[in-house]
């Protein structure tokens, strides 16, 4: 059994796969859990299947799973989470602005408070002014109607266990609700820590104001709804169960 997964949405990033790759590899070379790297290829068009492949003909541990075509960054992370073999997921961006050397501290964070879930936030953000305001907005909005208290639901890099998303409702523009929909199914030890945020240097961002904001806005409706109608059981007790095992 692998200990812990980290899971990369990746488009269109060939400039990006083989210098992430070689950073992960070096910030977990000292760290005492077993760990693979599942790289999610979201309908690229450049050569990013082309180098995960080669990737994982050179190290087994980075895995990859290639979409069809292009479903988005929450349904990549699903397909993820769904191959995912560790108890411990790790979730980053591919765009080389998360640090991955953050990573063993988050995990040690997650196992010394037995936290369900430990959220990045972004320190320094190298983004422009108008991205930065843009999600601070965004942030402080969807805080306000969900009732939560994320600082910074934006950031990617985040550590969790795998009961986490077990049963985590799938829809485009789950990724920007995540924290709150892994509460929603009663995990609620989630908390925050800082971590480094670095320029974009190769390939270009995926994202602007236009296409997220109607789309953003049709999402925390859909969450809102979410939040008062779904209802995750928790099983105390199944007595046919038990009884089936006493018979044995």
């Amino acid at each position: 059994m692998t200990d812990m997964s980290i899971v990369i949405p990746v488009k269109d990033e060939e400039e990006n796969i083989d210098i992430l790759a070689s950073e992960i590899n070096s910030s977990m070379a000292n760290l005492s859990l077993s760990w693979e790297c599942i790289w999610v290829d979201d309908g690229s068009t450049d050569r990013t299947a082309e180098k995960i492949k080669k990737l994982h003909t050179n190290d087994s541990r980075h895995r990859f799973v290639i979409l069809a075509r292009n479903f988005g960054q929450s349904a990549a992370l699903a397909v993820g989470f769904e191959n995912s073999l560790g108890n411990i997921i790790a979730t980053l961006d591919g765009d080389g602005q998360n640090d991955p050397y953050d990573i063993p501290r988050l995990i040690e964070i997650l196992q010394k408070q037995d936290a369900d879930m430990v959220n990045g936030i972004r320190q320094k953000r190298h983004d422009s002014f108008v991205r930065k305001i843009s999600s601070k907005i965004a942030n402080s909005f969807r805080n306000w109607v969900t009732g939560d208290r994320v600082t910074d639901v934006g950031c990617s890099l985040r550590v969790f266990r795998v009961q986490c998303v077990k049963r985590i409702p799938l829809f485009k523009g789950m990724h920007r609700f995540f924290p709150t929909l892994v509460r929603m199914q009663g995990f609620t030890r989630i908390i925050e820590a800082p971590v480094n945020h670095r320029p974009r240097r190769r390939g270009t961002t995926k994202y602007g104001i236009q296409n997220r904001l109607w789309a953003g806005l049709a999402d925390l409706a859909a969450v809102k709804w979410m939040h008062r109608r779904l209802v995750f059981p928790e099983i105390k007790l199944h007595k046919d169960l038990m009884d089936r095992k006493e018979d044995k």
